[in-house]
Parts: structure tokens; C-alpha cells; sequence
């Protein structure tokens, strides 16, 4: 067999594959792991969207090649409408919008679309793997600020060398954020609308936790601010707002420039999604409310945060995202020793912290989606084991 790419050999090896191997052992010999560590929303795709698909199945028109220049066209008028409606911005669908196979597709493929040998792109740390990874895969050179509960989890623009922003191409940001759930100020978005415009950046905003807030809050939009749509792509999913992650379903808005550089690279990888499936999207975003949700992932939030800070763990409650952040106890153990031993003496499974970056050792994080769990019995039951655990007998600072 021939040697695999180089390049391959520059995403990091799977961090989980340990803790994996012990959840298995554990449930094979009798134990339940509550398994906090992944991310994925565990409630059914709602029932009308369901039938939407089934609707769409049996319309031949959905059987062949979408050969569309940018995606299903009611999909991409219904994602336009919903985002009018979620942020009061106007884009339009045939030049501003790009339908995508998930949000991760997307945003790898656009650091493909723009990135050669020695371009910069800035990025957070900790923060979702793919941006950094493709950033490398296409021979670019990451440059990561730091994303700390000291800095309300935002950059620094000031501190980001000017010599670094001219020869960067892309800004990622991820607002609700993905692993902390911090979220960010509308100010910061115009700091960095400006700051893009002066270096010749585009902004990359990933915000597939764009309906997913707690008490009340509304997570803003870049695009919201003046000028933005000349310096910035905004990247959404179905997967977190519908419940929908294994149906690979998405969009991107913005730019037109961007959004027409990032189709022409998918036109020739790949051939969109199901029609019927981006036609059922459509009625998701037409009909469905995406926060008819938040009250049982707020509730599951609240058991957690609530009962943490019981045993003497506190933690901060997020004001978005599924997931808590927390700074484990001051033992001396990295991330991933914690969460091994987490895993071993409480059989509740977490992700260690720096598995998202060099930034975040020193904490791990809890998701806040788990099968079974109907209103935050299992996470009381989860904070119950972590108590008796012995793991949280220091005092732990936020």
C-alpha cells in the first residue's frame, strides 16, 4: 500500500480513544456511565419535520442532481426569511447564502477556498478542532489568541500583532462558543467588523449555537452590524436549532464574495445534500420554533450548575451552547488524568479541555445533552456520584 498524506499526519491523534475504551469496559461489566462528553443533542428531530421528509421523499423532483448554482432554492429562500426574522438583516438568497452539508463541512472547505502556503488565519484557543486543522491541512500558518474567563472568553485585538493581521486571510469566531458557551457582546463585533475592514480579513463566524440561550438572551449576529456583510461569512446549522445532526444540513450568509468563493470550491467536491432533505430544512425553518428545547436544556444547566456548587464545585452557568465549562479541582492533574479519573471512580464521562487547545488545560466540559435524562434527574445523579468520587475535596475557583 502506498503512504498515506503528510498532511494527515497534522490533525492530532483522538484524544478520546481512552476514554472510550474505559466507558465500554465499565457498562460491559455491569456500570452506567453517565456520558456527559458528547455533544450531540439527544431529543428526536421534531415530528413535522419528520413528515416535511417524508412529504419531500415522494416528490420525484427531489430525486436527482441539485444542480442549483447555490442550493435548494426554498431552502435557501426559508434560511434567508429565518434569519430576517432571528436578526432583522435582509440577505438575498441567490448571492448572499450557500447551502452546506452541516455547518463543519462549511467551514472547513471555506479555508480551502482561501487559504495558500503561508496565509495566517486567526483563530480562538480552546475552540472547535476544524478550524485549526484545515488551517494546516491547506498549508496555512494558525495564529491562536486566547479565549480566558479573565477576558469575558473574547479576543484581544489590540494584542494581535499588526505584522500577524496583514497576512492573515481569515478571522474565525464562535459566538455562542463551543467548548466554554460564552457569548459575545454586539460592541465586540463592531471592534471587530473595524478591525477586519483595516487588515483585508474575512470575518468566519461560526454560530451553530445561534438559538440555543438560556433566561431570556438572544446571542447577536455579526452581520447585524454596518458594513459587515463586505467583511464577514456567517455560518449556521440545523443540527444544534432542530435537533437534526445527523441529517448534515446547513447554510452560510454574508459576503457575497465569500459565499460565491466557497460554493465554487464545493461545486467540484461535492453535489449538496438530499434535495428532500433541504427541502424538509425548509419547513423547519418555516415552521418549527428551534427554542421549544431550551427549557429542558436549562433545566438539565441549572441541575448541574446548582448541584456542582453544592458539593463545593462552582462553576459559571452559561448564558448559551449546551455545554458547561469548568476549571477542575486544583490537584495537579491535567484535564485528561481528571477525566480519567472522573470516568473510573464516578462512571460520569466529560471532555478533557485540551482536546480544544493548549488554552484549555485545566478544565473540562460537560454537555448538556444525554439520552434518557427528562428534566435533570440523571445530571442530579451525576453530581451525586462526583460528590461521592472524593475528586472535588479542594476549593475550586472559577
Amino acid at each position: 500500500m502506498p503512504s498515506r498524506s503528510k498532511r494527515l499526519d497534522l490533525a492530532p491523534p483522538y484524544v478520546f480513544t481512552e476514554l472510550a475504551r474505559m466507558k465500554a469496559q465499565i457498562n460491559a461489566e455491569g456500570g452506567q456511565v453517565i456520558d456527559l462528553g458528547v455533544g450531540d443533542p439527544d431529543a428526536p428531530t421534531p415530528v413535522g419535520i419528520r413528515e416535511a421528509l417524508k412529504r419531500a421523499v415522494d416528490n420525484p423532483s427531489t430525486h436527482h442532481y441539485d444542480l442549483t448554482p447555490r442550493g435548494w432554492p426554498p431552502f435557501l429562500t426559508a434560511a434567508t426569511d429565518w434569519y430576517e426574522r432571528e436578526f432583522g438583516v435582509r440577505l438575498n438568497p441567490s448571492t448572499e447564502a450557500v447551502q452546506a452539508i452541516g455547518s463543519k463541512e462549511a467551514l472547513a472547505h471555506l479555508v480551502w477556498a482561501y487559504v495558500d502556503p503561508g496565509d495566517v488565519v486567526i483563530l480562538p484557543n480552546p475552540a472547535y478542532s476544524v478550524y485549526r486543522v484545515n488551517t494546516l491541512f491547506a498549508g496555512g500558518t494558525p495564529y491562536e489568541y486566547p479565549v480566558r474567563p479573565e477576558t469575558g472568553y473574547l479576543p484581544d485585538l489590540a494584542a494581535i500583532p499588526s505584522e500577524v493581521a496583514k497576512r492573515a486571510k481569515l478571522f474565525f469566531t464562535c459566538y455562542p462558543h463551543n467548548p466554554t458557551g460564552a457569548v459575545a457582546p454586539r460592541a465586540f463585533y463592531e471592534d471587530l467588523v473595524a478591525f477586519c475592514r483595516t487588515y483585508d480579513i474575512l470575518i468566519a463566524s461560526d454560530m451553530a449555537y445561534a438559538t440555543v440561550a438560556y433566561d431570556g438572551f438572544k446571542p447577536p449576529s455579526v452581520l447585524q452590524v454596518a458594513g459587515a456583510k463586505e467583511v464577514a461569512i456567517e455560518f449556521h446549522s440545523l443540527s444544534k436549532m432542530f435537533q437534526m445532526t445527523g441529517w448534515r444540513l446547513g447554510f452560510a450568509l454574508g459576503s457575497e464574495d465569500a459565499t460565491a468563493n466557497l460554493q465554487r470550491l464545493k461545486t467540484n467536491i461535492d453535489t449538496k445534500a438530499f434535495a428532500a432533505i433541504a427541502d424538509a430544512g425548509a419547513w423547519a425553518l418555516r415552521n418549527e420554533d428551534p427554542r421549544a428545547i431550551i427549557p429542558l436544556y436549562q433545566a438539565r444547566r441549572d441541575a448541574l450548575c446548582n448541584g456542582l456548587a453544592r458539593i463545593g464545585w462552582p462553576v459559571e452557568a452559561p448564558k448559551a451552547a449546551f455545554y458547561v465549562w469548568a476549571r477542575i479541582p486544583s490537584r495537579g492533574w491535567t484535564s485528561f488524568e481528571f477525566s480519567r479519573e472522573l470516568l473510573r471512580r464516578a462512571q460520569v464521562m466529560v471532555t478533557p479541555g485540551d482536546s480544544y487547545g493548549s488554552e484549555g488545560e485545566g478544565f473540562v466540559r460537560f454537555s448538556l445533552t444525554l439520552a434518557g435524562d427528562r428534566g435533570g434527574e440523571l445530571f442530579d445523579e451525576a453530581v451525586k456520584r462526583i460528590a461521592s468520587s472524593g475528586l472535588v475535596a479542594d476549593k475550586v475557583t472559577i
